[in-house]
């Protein structure tokens, strides 16, 4: 309301009235006040993303099933919502019935039977969803394969494709390139904004099968490891809350936080040791 109030108050000898007027402002809409989150809802979207990350493979009907054995009275209809808006979907996989657009190609998978064993060979990236006090919202993160590094990453309150450009470009600056980059097939990460940033570099795209989030398997244990020690013990008031919060996390994750598939070094010593060996 704010906004509005201060797009027409430029001329105080001007009525409110005519200044909806000249600015073809519905009046009733100058004094909407915006409805925040039903907090009941916000609730259920945080039980939803923590039994799809215990279970990846629950698809909306057995999500609903287990939230009525929990107590909680919900249809799958309301389920099936709630998982479009936070981006979830179950492993399995699904008959290829669409076809993309085409100014959104997909690209093949690329990783099957590769033996990724350098820094810098594989990057992955993946979006997730984030539980806020009043809302909630999207983290992208990008990975190098091999040594579980998070390179860099963005939390965004939309699904948009600015936030993973963001992010990509971030990487890309601080830490060279990688032969492969690897992400779903979600409109982010096809959109020509994100493929072209790889492709102007020669960077092969490659894209997980339809409904196969364990294609990206590294990222969805990064997703794992942030949830249940850091998001799920904690609650963020707003994005820049979070951020702090998730920011202080990676930094956890990639100087202090043994791997035990890394000899437990943390992936920070182990990316940057690989890299000095190499030159």
């Amino acid at each position: 309301m704010s906004e509005r109030r201060a797009l027409v108050a430029p001329d105080p000898n001007l009525s409110i009235r005519r200044q909806c007027e000249v600015l073809a402002l519905n009046r009733s809409s100058l004094y909407y006040e915006s409805v925040g989150p039903d907090p009941e809802e916000l609730d259920l979207m945080r039980r939803i993303d923590e039994l799809h990350l215990e279970c990846p493979f629950y698809g909306s009907r057995r999500i609903s099933r287990e939230l009525r054995t929990k107590g909680l009275v919900v249809n799958r209809k309301r389920v099936q919502r709630l998982m479009r808006i936070m981006g979830l979907e179950a492993v399995a996989p699904k008959p290829d019935t669409s076809k993309p657009a085409p100014e959104h190609p997909v690209y093949p998978y690329l990783l099957r039977n590769l033996s990724v064993n350098r820094p810098n060979q594989v990057w992955a990236a993946d979006i997730t969803y984030i539980p806020l006090a009043r809302g909630f919202a999207y983290l992208v993160a990008i990975m190098d394969w091999y040594s579980r590094r998070v390179l860099a990453w963005r939390l965004s309150n939309s699904l948009d494709t600015a936030f993973c450009v963001e992010a990509l470009e971030d990487a890309l600056a601080r830490f060279g390139q990688p032969e492969i980059f690897n992400t779903d097939q979600g409109s982010q990460f096809t959109a020509e904004a994100f493929t072209q940033v790889l492709l102007a570099r020669g960077i092969k795209i490659s894209m997980d099968g339809k409904g196969r989030c364990l294609d990206n398997v590294f990222v969805e244990r990064l997703w794992r490891s942030l949830k249940y020690e850091e998001v799920y013990l904690n609650e963020y008031d707003d994005l820049v809350d979070g951020r702090v919060a998730i920011g202080r996390y990676f930094l956890f994750y990639n100087d202090r936080r043994p791997h035990q598939s890394l000899g437990y070094q943390t992936p920070a010593s182990f990316y940057d040791s690989l890299l000095r060996e190499a030159a």
